[in-house]
């Protein structure tokens, strides 16, 4: 499933919002629920994800979302996830987020972000 999540977060780099789409919906259930600490709620269904990423897309141009490490227990993936790009003053930053994420062994069906590793500041 890592590559279900691969393809996900690769979406995120992508310049074409349909190709972007495409890419959602090949991993993504019918159904599946995706929410981070910028969504507004839990978004439903491939089309809205897909909408959700292609803002992430327009803001920061050129930004990336890379899955850095993941494991898993018990059925759920825990993933982490380095975004970044060039920076207002022009150096390059990252940032780090967990997801925890359902699948029903094909495609995710939940998937739910986190800012930061979790580590302690």
């Amino acid at each position: 499933m890592t590559n279900s999540i691969e393809t996900f977060f690769d979406a995120w780099g992508m310049a074409d919002d349909a190709a972007r789409a495409d890419a959602i919906a090949s991993v993504f259930a019918s159904d599946g629920q995706y929410a981070d600490p910028r969504s507004e709620g839990v978004l439903a269904g491939p089309a809205a994800i897909a909408t959700y990423v292609n803002m992430f897309s327009a803001k920061p141009p050129g930004w990336t979302a890379k899955l850095v490490k993941s494991d898993e227990n018990a059925g759920l993936i825990r993933a982490t996830i380095a975004f970044g790009g060039m920076g207002p003053d022009g150096s390059e930053m990252v940032q780090h987020g967990q997801y925890f994420v359902e699948t029903d062994g094909n495609k995710i069906t939940r998937m739910t972000g986190f800012v930061g590793t979790g580590a302690p500041e």
